[in-house]
């Protein structure tokens, strides 16, 4: 069996993640699930994903979309403090350096786009449908291999622009220094549904989401806070299969 937390990890939230976890694995204790004493957070995602004994992990829209979503149970989707953003969803954030002088995604569209992988909503697809709204083409592009390292290649010259998920751009507004030489040049429309958590056919998402639900009423506001994570929700499987593709 194999619990992973990997799409928001960061150094500075690893022992927020663990204790989020080890809140969430006495709750599937209690309601009769076996999981793992602690998560697995290096294994190569899809693998994760896509493992029969997955008691839960968190995936991105886009794979869930494509690839997952007869594989897998969904569980329910976090809420993350994302200001006036409706409960569950997100957008991308196009970031430039902050002496850009451009003030429009066709500006830029000739420019080179850094994304983190070509599976990701956030960084790959939103942006493109984004742009293809607008008659651009991000035909120039580099991939980095993470929100993070997108907005580092921006800020060092490396990359023009590029997308990232809302919750990645404050997590790396509040830890990474070279934030301050970046800017929101403009955020993709429409939100779309966030990344939901997932199990294996064999588990009751019913249960998990209770699991988690109860968790994160007793995280600590501290961890919280870190976390940005304000509660869950269940979104339909049918809103993420509606999600355009580019």
């Amino acid at each position: 069996m194999i619990a992973s937390l990997q799409m928001y990890k960061r150094p500075e939230l690893m022992k927020a993640h663990a204790r989020f976890w080890s809140l969430i694995n006495q709750n599937l204790m209690e309601l009769g699930i076996n999981a793992p004493r602690e998560l697995n957070q290096d294994k190569e995602v899809m693998a994760v994903w896509t493992d029969p004994d997955l008691v839960l992990s968190q995936t991105c829209g886009m794979p869930y979309r494509k690839f997952l979503h007869e594989k897998v149970n969904l569980v329910g989707t976090p809420i993350y403090d994302l200001g006036n953003c409706l409960p569950g969803y997100y957008y991308s954030c196009i970031v430039v350096r902050k002496n850009e002088i451009g003030n429009d995604l066709s500006d830029l569209s000739h420019k080179q786009f850094a994304f983190n992988e070509e599976i990701s909503q956030s960084g790959y697809a939103a942006p493109l449908v984004h742009a293809a709204k607008k008659g651009l083409h991000l035909l120039n592009r580099v991939k980095s291999g993470s929100h993070r390292d997108s907005a580092k290649m921006i800020a060092d010259g490396k990359a023009d622009f590029g997308a990232l998920d809302a919750l990645s751009w404050k997590l790396i507004q509040e830890h990474d220094a070279f934030a301050s030489e970046l800017r929101v040049l403009e955020v993709t429309k429409p939100v779309t549904p966030g990344l939901p958590y997932i199990t294996s056919l064999k588990h009751d998402s019913a249960l998990v989401f209770t699991a988690i639900e109860t968790a994160i009423c007793n995280l600590s506001k501290y961890d919280q806070n870190a976390l940005c994570i304000k509660g869950i929700l269940k979104i339909p499987v049918s809103d993420y299969l509606e999600v355009p593709d580019f």
